[in-house]
């Protein structure tokens, strides 16, 4: 029986499954490795059996009795880990916790993190939860879990750590760069209904949507945010709308082709290419649902903490011309994530098999989007010492990019809307009381997708 695989995108721990594919058994694989007429399968061979032979020296004669099961299960985690930051092995518990969050509903803090140097780092907490309530900002460094250090831990360890029973209590303590003295976070658990979408008209004439995340509701509450909005102003006030991407981590990558096919009737969305030049993958846009806007002006913004799957929906908006985009370079994180479940009990490995590409043919691995207009914040005194910018080009073991990596860009986004430069300047843009030669894009411009095999 074929095992299943799904393939994923996201930045972060609990990226979510997307699609489903087969791939053969794999015992059956590295048989015939072993088994091939080559250097190479001998000296996996001896590897191979040299593992064996370690594996038993350290379960006969460790000082304390083992769990083998737990020896396996680290060995293959260090295997798959060392290959980048993206890939690792998950038990079944950690595999079964991934398949909850992408449903939209879990119980923990609501925070997005992702490991870099043995360290536990966040990526960006989730709107209205206790993380975000509790001041917790990207790019701090998880050191305790009530009082107990983490380091060494894996990182789906740490996640489960993190997660709880609703109402339970939980006390971290945060290392924020240039914070001298660490700092203690006391948090209770609740179920986080990630709603992955909010929106509201702005002065009765913009229509503002927020994609916090790419779960299995994004499309549909899409749909349902653009139907309202509409109802709410008139076609004939209606200036354009805003679609805000700024500190979203990702997710499901079909998600993200249904989010780009809701503002683009035709088109290629994205495409992936794996190690074989001939396997790639492209997404196009169909007719139906099509343009749900009728082509309305759009701008959307983003900034250092949009990851993959947004960088795939502002990327694709930008090389058809459809969308300017607005704000600071976003995070670069461009590889693809295939889920493959490994049997009853035995979880699910994550490895890395492909890179993303936009419509013209962009890598965006290490580089991230850049935007047609850049607005930085002004971010206030007594928080500038804790801004950390974060990018994939900073995470060690990742691919590089195949052009010039960018690291670092800024993610902070002000509480209150009178104080975002970048909402503010794309409000005046849509209203015309500020002009930009990026907006509204040209779309005889738009740029022709390189030549790739079918």
């Amino acid at each position: 029986m074929p095992h299943l695989r799904h393939v994923v995108i996201g930045a972060a721990a609990g990226a979510a499954l997307a699609l489903v594919t087969v791939s053969p058994p794999v015992a059956p694989l590295i048989a015939r490795a072993i088994a091939a007429p080559s250097t190479a399968a001998a000296s996996t061979y001896q590897d191979l059996e040299l593992f064996g032979k370690v594996f038993d020296t350290v379960r006969e004669d460790y000082v304390d009795k083992p769990n083998s099961t737990k020896l396996i299960h680290s060995a293959i985690n260090g295997m798959v880990t060392s290959l980048d930051p993206h890939s690792n092995y998950m038990d079944a518990k950690a595999y079964q916790d991934m398949q909850v969050e992408t449903s939209g509903e879990f119980a923990g803090l609501g925070m997005q993190v992702t490991m870099e140097n043995n360290l536990v780092k966040v990526v960006s907490p989730i709107d209205d939860t206790p993380a975000s309530k509790a001041g917790i900002l990207a790019g701090d460094i998880i050191t305790q879990i009530d009082g107990k250090p983490i380091k060494d831990l894996s990182l789906d360890t740490v996640v489960g750590k993190l997660r709880g029973a609703p109402g339970s209590k939980v006390t971290l303590t945060i290392q924020r760069a240039k914070v001298a003295k660490p700092l203690i976070v006391k948090l209770t658990r609740e179920i986080i209904k990630t709603r992955p979408v909010s929106f509201h008209e702005e002065g009765g004439n913009v229509g503002y949507i927020r994609i916090a995340e790419f779960n299995e509701l994004t499309v549909d509450e899409l749909t349902s945010a653009i139907k309202e909005l509409q109802a709410k102003i008139p076609a004939d006030q209606m200036k354009g709308y805003i679609l805000d991407l700024r500190n979203n981590p990702g997710g499901l990558l079909d998600q993200a082709v249904g989010v780009v096919n809701s503002f683009v009737s035709r088109g290629e969305i994205v495409s992936t290419r794996g190690r074989d030049p001939d396997d790639v993958e492209r997404y196009f846009a169909k007719p139906n649902p099509g343009d749900l806007t009728k082509g309305k002006p759009l701008i959307v913004l983003i900034n250092g903490g949009s990851a993959s799957a947004s960088e795939i929906v502002s990327g694709a908006l930008q090389d058809q011309k459809r969308a300017t985009i607005l704000g600071t370079r976003s995070f670069g994180k461009g590889s693809v994530q295939t889920i493959t479940p490994l049997g009853p009990g035995n979880g699910a490995l994550r490895l890395t098999t492909a890179r993303y590409y936009t419509p013209s043919g962009r890598s965006i691995q290490a580089e991230g989007i850049t935007p047609d207009i850049q607005v930085v914040q002004k971010v206030p005194e007594d928080l500038v010492a804790s801004q950390v910018e974060v990018s994939e080009a900073s995470l060690p073991g990742h691919f590089h990019a195949q052009g010039k990596e960018e690291k670092g860009s800024q993610s902070y986004v002000p509480s209150k809307p009178q104080d975002d430069a970048a909402l503010q300047k794309a409000l005046a843009l849509l209203r015309g009381t500020e002009t930009n030669p990026a907006f509204p894009p040209k779309a005889e411009q738009a740029m022709a997708p390189q030549a790739v095999k079918p």
